[in-house]
């Protein structure tokens, strides 16, 4: 299974809290965040990465190329507008299967990853596998809801009242691709509503539940970050 790997953000509210670096390479807990990610995708046992980051970032690519040499990196450097442009422009590198998404701004066990690739390829008919949790951090959360046989039904604020939300990584099947040009007619401007209007296409979208992940936006996260990863990320 291929990996998409959206590292795109320029982290605004961390660069205005004094964080010069690019998002994926501000430290947690003594690594950069894209570290954090990679280790994960390498404990999974996965090896083929396709990463957008930004046009005005520097030092992402060579850093992954040295921390990481088991990998196999494929680089694309964009500016875009959001995170569903992020994942368009990545999809000519993705082939015709399943692929797994993520970003550099959750914070999970590394284990984590590798036993939700595992539950989101028992769904043999999904075309999306949203990991989900019960532990909300972020400051707009996309909030879900699971019906019987683990099919999401609900997301947004009408399934606010299932107390689950996701948790920033996705399996997807390439046959999402076939909505880019639907997605821009509609002027969709994120990734969250493009997963509404997979939904509402009739795509057959599941939700499998994961531990505790700390998304990383804002200074104070970096340091819920570090003392979740000190405590063995428990609580």
């Amino acid at each position: 299974m291929r990996v998409a790997l959206i590292a795109a953000g320029l982290g605004e509210r961390l660069r205005q809290a004094g964080f010069l670096e690019p998002k994926p390479l501000v430290p947690v807990a003594g690594q950069p965040l894209i570290d954090h990610v990679l280790g994960a995708v390498s404990a999974a046992g996965l090896c083929d990465v396709a990463c957008i980051v930004n046009a005005k970032s520097r030092g992402i690519e060579e850093h992954c190329h040295t921390r990481w040499p088991q990998l196999q990196f494929q680089f694309v450097r964009r500016s875009t507008p959001s995170s569903m442009e992020s994942l368009f422009t990545l999809s000519s590198l993705l082939g015709s299967g399943r692929f797994l998404l993520l970003t550099v701004d959750a914070i999970f066990h590394p284990a984590v990853l590798q036993e939700f690739v595992c539950a989101a390829s028992e769904h043999i008919d999904a075309h999306a596998v949203l990991a989900v949790s019960s532990f909300v951090d972020d400051e707009k959360p996309l909030w879900v809801r699971i019906a019987s046989g683990g099919r999401i039904s609900a997301l947004g604020p009408e399934a606010a009242g299932g107390g689950l939300v996701t948790a920033g990584f996705y399996v997807f099947d390439a046959v999402i691709f076939d909505e880019i040009d639907a997605a821009r007619r509609l002027r969709l401007s994120a990734l969250r509503q493009f997963l509404a209007h997979l939904l509402a296409r009739g795509y057959r979208v599941y939700g499998e539940r994961v531990p505790k992940t700390v998304d990383v936006d804002r200074p104070e996260d970096i340091r819920a970050a570090a003392a979740f990863i000190a405590s063995g990320y428990e609580g």
